[in-house]
């Protein structure tokens, strides 16, 4: 009986010839792996599967990325999300849906110039754009997804805090101090504004000497801001202010050693018996003009002669008169706030560029000089050079640690004060 069906004379040499050449290979590798195996070399017996390294997928603000293009870049001033989204291809109806889906998760008219942006797009010929995520911060990040869903989507990166005890001495300002010692520059901001009201930061003097305990976040190894001081010492020529932290009045301010406030609250309002007639605006219709530009001001509609008063105390860093803001007054109050006030009929006894005034004295009176409809007040609010909004500024008590408060603020100081000479 035959296990094979029968070849012909032809068919049986060639298996012949097939069956004894992988002999000899079978042999060939045999003799070589026993002559190794004796001799004592390595022996290398090849892998019946070829295992491939397991790679792991790339995770891009938490999508799988690994598929897409990836753009970075930043917000350029004057552009419109329309016109970022546009130069890749997106249409204004959906970015219009996105924007609608999610105006209660964001508001695209917070998205600023010089903050970072990412893109991901198709790798195909289309490279359609499926997801725009934009920097709002260092921790939060806005997905917006152009997917089956249309929406946006809050991004945040986990932070850790780190408490820091540093200390440096001034040789020519706070920001070189800062930068020499390398402390994440926000700190000179920060500490600007605690002192505000008790140190001149544009007259310190070779030798002065800053002592802070505070929070700085990280994102991974990255520095994510300065969060809480805990407390702060300045050394003027051997006399030190301290600032320690304390809530009163359900609100956080920072009081010298003796328990009073480090700073000055300012008036509500530079004049009375008046109202608001236009408020603060990135794009106002100029009642003159007749065009769109910004109003970084609060009207008030008041009688030609109201009296306008200083809101704080400072100086007096121009008295004059100014083309379209008319006869103007600008006060410095420090190194971070100043004020001024625009379109007055005539000017405060001894209000001159130079002159110290006091919180109510009067700048001004109302008028109506300059490019102006009526008599009104244009009364403009600045913090580190930029307009701010007048009526969103909240300005902390000015009263000192109240009395039910002492023993409470006696123990913070105690504990600020004993972290502070722990180094120099």
């Amino acid at each position: 009986m035959y296990i094979f069906p029968k070849l012909s004379r032809f068919q049986s040499a060639f298996l012949k010839r097939v069956i004894l050449f992988s002999f000899l290979i079978c042999f060939s590798f045999s003799c070589d792996y026993i002559r190794k195996y004796h001799s004592g070399e390595a022996v290398s017996i090849p892998d019946t599967v070829a295992e491939k390294p397991i790679k792991n997928p790339t995770l891009t603000f938490g999508i799988l990325s690994d598929s897409f293009n990836i753009i970075k870049n930043h917000i350029r001033s004057n552009r419109f999300l329309s016109d970022i989204l546009g130069e890749y291809g997106v249409s204004l109806q959906e970015i219009d849906q996105v924007v609608k889906n999610s105006s209660k998760v964001f508001n695209v008219r917070d998205i600023r110039a010089g903050h970072n942006y990412t893109v991901l797009t198709d790798k195909d010929s289309a490279a359609r754009v499926r997801y725009f995520i934009y920097e709002h911060d260092p921790s939060v990040f806005y997905i917006f997804s152009f997917n089956d869903s249309l929406n946006i989507t809050p991004y945040k990166q986990e932070t850790r805090s780190e408490i820091k005890f540093s200390s440096f001495t001034i040789e020519t300002s706070l920001w070189d101090a800062i930068i020499t010692n390398r402390i994440n520059p926000e700190l000179a901001s920060d500490l600007s504004d605690i002192f505000a009201w008790t140190v001149d930061f544009f007259g310190l003097q070779k030798g002065d000497r800053f002592k802070v305990i505070y929070e700085e976040r990280f994102i991974e190894d990255k520095s994510a801001g300065i969060g809480k001081i805990f407390g702060a010492e300045f050394d003027y020529s051997g006399s030190p202010i301290l600032a320690i932290p304390m809530i009163q009045s359900d609100k956080e301010s920072y009081y010298d050693a003796d328990g009073n406030s480090l700073r000055k609250a300012f008036l509500k309002a530079p004049l009375r018996f008046s109202r608001i007639s236009s408020g603060f605006s990135s794009g106002r219709m100029h009642p003159i003009l007749r065009i769109v530009r910004p109003h970084f001001g609060v009207d008030y509609a008041a009688p030609v002669g109201t009296p306008v008063y200083s809101i704080g105390d400072g100086r007096v860093i121009s008295a004059g008169i100014e083309d379209e803001s008319g006869k103007i007054v600008r006060i410095k109050h420090n190194s971070v706030y100043s004020t001024s006030y625009l379109h007055l009929g005539s000017f405060g006894k001894e209000i001159v560029t130079g002159a110290f005034v006091k919180q109510g004295d009067i700048v001004g009176y109302v008028g109506n000089s300059g490019l102006s409809t009526g008599p009104h007040l244009d009364f403009r609010f600045y913090m580190n050079g930029y307009a701010v909004n007048p009526l969103k500024v909240d300005a902390p008590p000015v009263e000192p640690v109240l009395e039910e408060n002492k023993a409470k603020f006696e123990k913070i100081k105690s504990v600020v004060q004993s972290l502070l000479g722990t180094f120099n």
